[in-house]
């Protein structure tokens, strides 16, 4: 897949490295969905299966994809079969954040140069979806914002030597 396209991933992630549990967050936390608003809005979001199944119906503002091979596609959103499907209708100057779940982002990792961070202040114990290893990969930019219940920082992929 062509690495020069924007991929993006954003993510909340607890401390023990849980992302979802039960087909849902395991958290709420208005702040960090205000800044998941704020930070896809206009953009072109992808995601699994289970992640569009956990949503009320398509986030309004964006442009809903959903990568499987079993999906039908449904009013706002489009379905993809596989990521070089969904590189051969982006285009260029378009930037694709991707949203979850667990597999998705453990396939599209290797293409992301930014990940939005939230790391949630806790733990989650019984958490059944994960976020796949980054730190040897990426590293903090920037703070966003940081609170009691969670920090959120820009990191970038680290250059290939």
């Amino acid at each position: 897949m062509n690495s020069s396209f924007p991929y993006k991933a954003i993510v909340a992630i607890s401390e023990d490295g849980v992302i979802g549990r039960k087909g849902d967050l395991p958290w709420r936390l208005p702040g960090d969905l205000k800044w998941f608003k704020k930070i896809t809005m206009g953009s072109t979001i992808l995601m699994g299966r289970k992640t569009w199944d956990s949503l009320p119906g398509p986030l309004p503002g964006r442009q809903n994809w959903v990568l499987s091979r079993t999906s039908q596609a449904e009013d706002g959103m489009q379905v993809f079969r596989s990521l070089d499907e969904v590189r051969a209708t982006l285009s260029p100057e378009k930037t694709l954040f991707i949203i979850g779940g667990g597999e998705i982002y453990t396939l599209t990792l290797p293409l992301c140069h930014e990940l939005f961070l939230t790391e949630v202040r806790q733990k989650v114990p019984d958490g059944d979806a994960f976020f796949p290893e980054y730190k040897s990969r990426f590293e903090p930019l920037e703070t966003l914002e940081e609170n009691e219940h969670f920090l959120l920082r820009r990191w970038v992929r680290i250059p290939e030597q």
